[in-house]
């Protein structure tokens, strides 16, 4: 039988252990240097994000304070901008592409618990699926996306809205849950 690691990485259920507590404390330890750098201490949260964060591409920014619960799972794209107060709940990996502009109090929740077994869910059964968000994307402030949605390229998620479903590329999702409002141009200028 496959521990609960295992079983985290390949999005199955699984119970919270050991292995799973001293990890997340690891990257608490590494969340506290991050969050606690003053305003001019630039590089050492750089090298902190690099040592917390499965990828950090070049330019990309993370303004303080920001909380994760692994950091391992989260690779940012080159040029990404995660503005102050975001919570990255990555139990499962979160991609987010180049260019991405995430705005203050943003929450990408990769986690799940059961609905229907009150028994597994009183017990702390989870599971986790994986969050992508496409290149050149906005998320406006206190943007929530669900476990498991992809959202397009070029897309912009309006300020407060829950994204529990896929939003497609080059159109704009307002609302909880977030629905398309609007097509965007194409990046030739085409609709």
């Amino acid at each position: 039988m496959a521990t609960h690691p295992e079983r985290l990485a390949r999005g199955e259920w699984y119970l919270d252990d050991d292995e799973l507590q001293a990890r997340r404390r690891d990257c608490w330890r590494l969340l506290d240097t991050f969050n606690a750098a003053t305003a001019d201490e630039d590089e050492v949260r750089r090298e902190t994000l690099l040592a917390m964060l499965g990828a950090v591409g070049e330019g990309a920014v993370v303004v303080p304070r920001f909380q994760c619960t692994y950091g391992t799972n989260i690779r940012l794209g080159a040029s990404a901008f995660v503005n102050a107060n975001a919570f990255f709940m990555d139990d499962a990996p979160i991609s987010i592409g180049a260019n991405v502009r995430l705005g203050p109090g943003a929450q990408l929740m990769t986690a799940l618990h059961p609905v229907e077994d009150h028994a597994r869910r009183r017990d702390g059964w989870e599971q986790a699926l994986p969050i992508t968000i496409g290149e050149n994307t906005w998320l406006g402030a206190s943007v929530t996306v669900g476990a498991g949605v992809t959202i397009g390229r070029n897309t912009v998620i309006g300020a407060g809205s829950v994204v529990l479903r896929d939003i497609p590329d080059h159109v704009v999702a307002v609302g909880t849950p977030a629905t398309v409002t609007r097509q965007l141009p194409l990046e030739d200028g085409t609709a």
